[in-house]
């Protein structure tokens, strides 16, 4: 099963809409894992995926391998489906 992992901040403009991506991926069964990076624990997985901007989406294989980023930018809900189930 593939994760995608959401990362947020407070006072950042575009995070809202991420977050809305975010529920309707959760919606349909997809494993979304939301880090605000103003709390010790989001900042730390934030610094071990390079993250310098919100939001960000990181979406990861079965393996915790990174197949495909979304940084500082607000995918679709397709353009994230398109990657969690190819053809």
């Amino acid at each position: 099963m593939r994760v995608v992992k959401l990362f947020v901040k407070s006072n950042c403009s575009r995070c809202p809409a991420a977050k809305q991506v975010g529920e309707d991926l959760k919606r349909e069964g997809v494993t979304v894992v939301e880090y605000d990076v103003e709390t010790a624990d989001g900042l730390a997985e934030a610094s071990f995926h390079s993250i310098q901007a919100t939001p960000s989406f990181i979406v990861e294989d079965n393996d915790e391998n990174t197949i495909a980023d979304f940084r500082g930018d607000v995918p679709t809900v397709q353009a994230i489906r398109d990657i969690i189930t190819p053809d």
